[in-house]
């Protein structure tokens, strides 16, 4: 009953403060998203059926409901295309990635939060550009530098590009540090406990959301990427999901039920992972983006 009371005096509250212009503005947007959303969940209806028809009806029926249900390019898509082995090199590459950029990222950014040193404001001026320059930009240096080291057509090439890219969690992790009191690692440090020991024991309990927040962001990212591998993996035996689609789609008349499938798939995790964790994506932002 108390959350349902708050609830209601910040609406109202919201209602007072807001001037006629930002309501009209609100409305707009709000129908923005409304439809943005309605056209989404079209496209992935249309997808899910056309993945479920036959070749023929699809050619006859693309758009409306199957005459006869099948799960017959799902069977295809994960045996005799052997998709599940693509999805393995997807699963490693995101792992690996989304641990190495968490690892990385908050370690910097709780040196650049706690700690003062000459260069410290060119090393936060260096990680905001990241955000901002397209990865594209960097391809050609990746490449040869993979090349040069042997890791080219390699998982474990790419999946050290992916844990280079710690621009935006060292930016999100920064600004939930300083909103955590010095007191509690000053008194950690006089019962005699070191960095280290303060960051993993004190500091990283306190973070669970924005920790949650950014791994999911760069999972989800790094899962949906086809630019990184496309350039550094060449060999098909390091293809990820989002490259045999592409396959698919490059013979989309030939294989139009496959593809269906094959994006469905693609798509389930993510679905799930955005269910299941879309709160803690909100409090995560906020608490990493409101400095206290």
């Amino acid at each position: 009953m108390g959350k349902e009371r708050l609830k209601k005096r910040f609406r109202e509250r919201n209602r007072e403060i807001l001037s006629p212009s930002a309501k009209i503005v609100r409305w707009i947007l709000s129908i923005v998203l409304l439809l943005y959303t309605s056209i989404t969940i079209f496209v992935i209806g249309i997808t899910v059926m056309d993945s479920m028809k036959s070749k023929g009806d699809l050619v006859t029926n693309f758009v409306g409901l199957p005459k006869a249900w099948t799960l017959e390019n799902y069977v295809k898509v994960l045996t005799e295309e052997n998709l599940l082995r693509y999805a393995a090199n997807s699963v490693f590459l995101v792992v690996v990635g989304t641990l190495g950029c968490l690892f990385l990222g908050a370690l910097t950014a709780y040196g650049i939060s706690r700690f003062e040193f000459r260069g410290k404001g060119f090393i936060v001026a260096y990680f905001l550009i990241g955000m901002m320059v397209p990865i594209q930009v960097s391809v050609l240096p990746l490449f040869l530098i993979l090349r040069t080291i042997g890791l080219l057509n390699n998982l474990l090439g790419l999946a050290l590009v992916y844990v280079s890219g710690i621009s935006m969690g060292c930016f999100i992790f920064q600004k939930f540090f300083q909103t955590i009191p010095m007191a509690m690692e000053e008194s950690a440090r006089m019962d005699g406990a070191g960095d280290f020991k303060i960051f993993f024991r004190i500091i990283v309990p306190l973070c669970k959301p924005v920790i949650m927040t950014v791994a999911l962001i760069t999972a989800i990212g790094q899962w949906n990427d086809f630019y990184m591998p496309m350039v550094l993996l060449g060999k098909r035996s390091t293809y990820t999901l989002t490259l045999i689609i592409y396959q698919y789609i490059g013979q989309f008349t030939k294989h139009m039920g496959e593809s269906m499938a094959a994006v469905i798939i693609t798509l389930i995790p993510i679905i799930v992972l955005y269910f299941l964790f879309s709160s803690q994506i909100v409090e995560g932002i906020s608490g990493g983006a409101v400095k206290g």
